[in-house]
């Protein structure tokens, strides 16, 4: 299916694939075959540049668990919707019968939209004991930005509880592991992309933003191959509950990043609530210097914008 700016798709039943001038840019799996263990959840890869450059990888061999980019939470309760195993206060990790699903249930929304790809769709939370505990209604856009060098994905989350009992969210930190607030929206960057730059806001930069607040981040990467340079930025919604968030990243041994509202503190999530959060993932081809960090998080800021004004008006109607 074909769009205005560029924009193509299709889906084949298992994937919606994502075009931007003919060249693939991502693919959303909203049925995922993984194995239990791993907590099979939808998300998106690969990732690529608008040059074609790689942005993720799935499955990688030390955490099969991860994703490409994919919204995962390890501490749900007693529950881990993020794969691989749990850690447990005074006990490390161990691997426990308790890694859940998140099943697609059923697409509500699947076009394009004044030159945006849009999909939504609605999952249901299943503990590996077979509780259904959350019901969620998950929608994104796609566009390409007007410098013709990168483009944004726009996400939206919208979590009710529906298990019958209050449940706290938190993460590896909160179970008293340090500096490992893991849990959210969370990217694997390419194999080639260790040992990258971590960028954040102010010029500060390196691993010590691990766990700091801000109201974005962002990586510099080089590709084996072709040896060019991407930038990959993640913007968090001013309207989000832990806004600014904590962020988790490393570069060393491997390259990753995302806001992490449940870093250092357990969220409570009352039963028959719902936790929106939204979030934009940048693309950008070549390096970045600060003035064009500062552009493109406009960007994805500009994306959540639009974003939530459809998602807020398709609310308000139901």
């Amino acid at each position: 299916m074909s769009g205005i700016n560029g924009i193509s798709w299709n889906n084949d039943g298992k994937a919606v694939i994502i075009r931007i001038g003919g060249a693939e840019v991502t693919s959303y799996t909203f049925l995922p075959d993984d194995a239990q263990r791993e907590s099979p959840r939808p998300g998106f890869h690969p990732l690529r540049t608008l040059a074609g450059d790689s942005l993720s990888v799935f499955r990688p061999h030390d955490h099969t668990w991860h994703k490409g980019l994919a919204w995962s939470l390890p501490h749900f309760g007693d529950e881990n919707f993020w794969g691989g195993p749990s850690y447990r206060r005074g006990q490390d990790y161990q691997w426990l019968p308790n890694n859940g699903s998140m099943q697609h249930q059923e697409i509500l929304d699947a076009g394009l939209v004044d030159g945006r790809f849009r999909f939504s769709h609605s999952l249901a939370w299943i503990t590996q004991s077979g509780q259904h505990v959350v019901d969620e209604i998950r929608t994104f856009e796609i566009s390409e930005n007007p410098d013709g060098g990168s483009w944004v994905i726009a996400f939206e989350t919208a979590m009710t509880n529906v298990s019958g009992v209050d449940i706290r969210i938190g993460s590896p930190t909160t179970e008293g592991r340090d500096n490992a607030g893991y849990g959210g929206l969370f990217w694997r960057g390419p194999r080639d992309f260790t040992g990258g730059r971590i960028l954040g806001p102010d010029g500060a930069s390196g691993e010590e933003l691990r766990g700091r607040r801000g109201p974005w981040l962002a990586f510099v990467g080089q590709h084996d191959g072709t040896g060019n340079l991407s930038t990959v930025v993640m913007v968090d919604d001013a309207r989000n509950e832990q806004h600014p968030p904590e962020w988790f990243t490393r570069t060393e041994p491997f390259a990753c990043m995302g806001p992490a509202p449940f870093f250092s503190a357990e969220v409570p999530f009352t039963n028959g609530a719902t936790l929106t959060n939204r979030y934009s993932f940048v693309a950008a081809d070549g390096d970045s210097t600060p003035e064009r960090l500062t552009a493109l998080t406009a960007e994805g800021g500009e994306a959540l914008r639009k974003l939530a004004a459809v998602t807020i008006r398709a609310g308000a109607r139901r």
